[in-house]
């Protein structure tokens, strides 16, 4: 199966485990509402149980699990079967997050899975050093994003982001870079596009907001003013 082609800026929205049910579904239906409007490409993620119904009714958007395993059909009770998501729309995934983090060889073996059913992979790292050695093994994005920055609001700076994303194309030119740390406000996006990104999103930054739906309207009209000043047609 021909995996989904992300398009520049693209954005990331990541509700983890704060939402699920009719919730993540609201913050699902207006995500896909801007995504038409705007014509961006997101990456939304939700828990297992919750994505059936958001493929079905949000065709903007780009259906994203939290996590997936190298397993094959067959045993392997309890865990995430790469062929069932595919099957069932999902068109990415996110690896080795620092919620959830994978041994190098789980990593390479189950990008290698993703790779065979279509499924695009977002790999996280929380260094230069281990974006560095992650690149290596070619993921479709990769996440630079400092732990210690994780739900802080604290945005990593100019030169992280600019380095990050460097280390990374430097060893895996066609690896698509998210920077996402701290990114709380339109100005955040703005900037990330600006330090040379690919994309950026949030987690806390959207659920957390006094008006997550705003917050969202004022993300969007960042990253299309940032498309417009920054990103240059392929």
């Amino acid at each position: 199966m021909e995996k989904f082609k992300l398009r520049k800026p693209f954005f990331v929205v990541n509700p983890k485990s704060y939402l699920y049910g009719e919730e993540i579904y609201k913050l699902a239906k207006k995500t896909d509402e801007l995504c038409e409007k705007y014509d961006f490409d997101c990456l939304f993620t939700a828990q297992l149980i919750d994505l059936p119904k958001i493929i079905a009714d949000c065709p903007h958007l780009v259906p994203c699990a939290q996590f997936m395993e190298s397993l094959k059909p067959g045993r392997g009770m309890g865990h995430v079967l790469p062929e069932a998501l595919a099957a069932a729309g999902v068109k990415a995934t996110f690896l080795n997050h620092a919620e959830n983090p994978m041994t190098v060889h789980e990593l390479a073996a189950t990008i290698a899975r993703a790779n065979e059913v279509g499924i695009l992979t977002v790999v996280c790292a929380d260094s230069v050093e281990e974006g560095k050695a992650i690149a290596e093994l070619h993921p479709d994005v990769m996440v630079c994003e400092l732990t210690s920055l994780i739900g802080t609001g604290q945005v990593a700076g100019e030169d992280y982001m600019r380095g990050s994303t460097e280390a990374v194309k430097a060893v895996s030119p066609e690896t698509q870079v998210l920077q996402a740390a701290g990114i709380h406000n339109g100005a955040n996006v703005y900037d990330a596009i600006k330090y040379g990104a690919d994309g950026t999103g949030r987690t806390s930054g959207i659920v957390a907001a006094e008006d997550p739906f705003a917050t969202l309207d004022e993300m969007f009209e960042a990253l299309d003013r940032a498309r417009t000043d920054f990103c240059k047609e392929d």
